[in-house]
């Protein structure tokens, strides 16, 4: 019977033990950086001389993830290509933007630098692109969910995980040819829950997943905002010259309908000043 007890006793020491570890809480962390893809071999972003950038509406826009590096390497390129395209809708809208194009994240080059990023504007007939970097970060950790079972054949630990991932996207919008940071916008997130070890991999995955999609619903709207801001500072940056296309008039359809209203007026006001004379 001691002999059982002294067996028993270190069992149980053996299973709190493996639950202590268990507990012992945990960071994983995924992230790409724009400043290390542009700038791969400077401790900061290099001082741009002073310049004027060149923007010839409808400009030519193109989207894509920075490479990046940590557990996972970020969303799988099937995430990543319908994000991009939830970010495209949002530019679409508007006249001033021609053709928008998703670039794979296969031609982003990591640590290219601007000579990469001049290669895919190239390839891709690009004058603007926007980079999306991200940074998502998971805590794990075992909380009251670890519970003691004992059996007739003995005992048994059921583990229980917590989970917290926070998830940051920033969209970088660079003129290509000045490489000048013409704007930029954040989205973040926040989504936790719990799960059993036997389910923990794929709820905590499908978390990341929500988590990248939720920081994208905040980052559209916002650079919307920024969009908007950008358009209203034209009109006093004197660093940036806007010269429109040959053909493009600025405006898109409601501007088309004006104008044709114009011309109807004018005809009829022309018309009734020859029957007037």
């Amino acid at each position: 019977m001691q002999l059982f007890r002294a067996a028993l006793l270190t069992l149980l020491f053996s299973i709190l033990s493996g639950c202590a570890f268990w507990g012992s809480g945990h960071r994983v962390q995924q992230n790409g950086s724009v400043v290390n893809y542009l700038y791969p071999n400077a401790k900061q972003p290099t001082a741009m001389l002073p310049a004027v950038t060149q923007l010839r509406p409808p400009v030519r826009v193109g989207i894509a993830f920075v490479p990046g590096g940590g557990w996972g390497s970020g969303p799988s390129e099937q995430q990543k290509m319908k994000l991009l395209e939830r970010v495209k809708a949002s530019f679409s809208k508007h006249a001033y933007i021609g053709s928008i194009e998703i670039i794979p994240s296969a031609y982003m080059q990591e640590r290219g630098g601007f000579d990469n990023l001049d290669q895919v504007a190239r390839m891709f007939n690009v004058e603007v692109v926007t980079l999306l970097s991200y940074d998502q970060v998971q805590f794990n950790d075992s909380n009251r969910l670890s519970l003691l079972y004992w059996t007739i054949i003995g005992a048994y630990v059921i583990n229980g995980n917590q989970y917290d991932i926070q998830t940051m996207l920033d969209a970088s919008v660079f003129d290509v040819k000045s490489r000048k940071l013409l704007f930029r916008a954040p989205g973040t997130s926040r989504v936790g829950g719990n799960a059993t070890m036997a389910g923990f991999s794929e709820k905590s995955r499908a978390a990341q997943t929500e988590g990248y999609n939720q920081a994208v619903d905040q980052l559209i709207p916002n650079l919307q905002t920024e969009l908007d801001s950008f358009r209203e500072r034209l009109k006093s940056d004197s660093s940036i010259k806007v010269t429109n296309k040959e053909g493009y008039h600025g405006g898109g359809a409601a501007d088309w309908s004006l104008l044709a209203l114009a011309a109807v007026l004018a005809v009829v006001f022309y018309g009734q000043r020859r029957r007037a004379s």
